[in-house]
């Protein structure tokens, strides 16, 4: 496997030979000062180039970069509209195990950077042409501390949804009832972590995407809490998996509300775990 100084002198020797590409840019974990370091990090790199069409054109231009397993190039792509504003990106995972996402950016976009989310060191810019931006931070990823509003919708929807799990449950509707466990319940459970996370911490670290970093700061009993809430492929899993989430979300709210001065909606607990357990009954009979 390349080392990460042989990717950057590779990704920096094909800047310096295009006369198109007039500066470089890291961005993403690589640039983040408290992301763990790892084999599998990405080169979240951007070329601000004078014109996009002539790379575009030319498939194999970025062969030099190494032989590839698989590429996806998202702008090009049928399924996903293009998103970037303009830019144009190719995701590239190589045989020796690297990844580059290499996003090619026309050089309007220059005044943008450092103003998406603080994560940016300047790699190359020929012309100086780049604004002068602040040591990276991983600040706008911090978890933000919740209005008393938006603590009591989470809660709401929380409890809500959870009605659809046990119907769908006792209609035998497994895959109905694993989507809105996982696709509503889930977020709601891991937003209330988030914030508890935050409470605990002052507001002052990121959890990560997916809550890849949520681990480190719970303790192990509720970390166990937690992967129980993932159900196996049966109904009486899911089941389990249901309550387990809604015991741990009630834990995690009651502390939230405690530490942020809100009010855990207690009546409405209650009454919906009443009558999820009551809908359980109904399927054993």
């Amino acid at each position: 496997m390349r080392t990460e100084q042989e990717m950057k002198q590779l990704i920096l020797d094909v800047a310096m030979k295009d006369e198109r590409v007039r500066a470089v840019t890291l961005e993403g974990s690589r640039a983040n000062p408290n992301a763990p370091k790892d084999r599998f990090q990405d080169f979240d790199v951007v070329y601000f180039v004078t014109e996009l069409d002539s790379f575009i054109r030319d498939p194999h231009w970025i062969d030099v970069f190494g032989e590839r397993i698989i590429m996806q190039m998202p702008e090009a792509m049928a399924m996903f509209p293009p998103e970037l504003g303009g830019r144009f990106s190719y995701l590239m995972l190589f045989t020796d195990g690297n990844r580059i996402d290499l996003t090619l950016a026309p050089l309007d976009k220059v005044a943008e950077l450092g103003q998406e989310d603080g994560l940016n060191v300047v790699w190359l810019d020929k012309d100086g042409i780049l604004p002068e931006i602040p040591p990276p931070t991983d600040e706008a990823y911090w978890v933000k501390r919740p209005s008393a509003a938006y603590y009591a919708d989470c809660c709401n929807e929380f409890w809500w949804v959870s009605t659809y799990v046990a119907k769908g449950l006792w209609r035998r509707e497994l895959l109905y009832a694993q989507d809105h466990l996982n696709r509503i319940m889930r977020p709601m459970q891991m937003c209330m972590l988030e914030w508890m996370v935050g409470a605990r911490t002052d507001f002052s670290v990121s959890t990560g995407k997916s809550g890849k970093y949520m681990e480190k700061y719970l303790t192990a009993d509720e970390w166990q809490a937690l992967l129980s809430t993932y159900a196996e492929g049966t109904y009486d899993g899911v089941w389990d998996a249901l309550f387990a989430m809604t015991r741990l979300f009630r834990r995690t709210a009651k502390e939230v509300a405690e530490r942020l001065g809100f009010v855990y909606p207690e009546e409405d607990d209650r009454r919906v775990t009443a009558y999820l357990q009551s809908v359980r009954e109904l399927q054993r009979d």
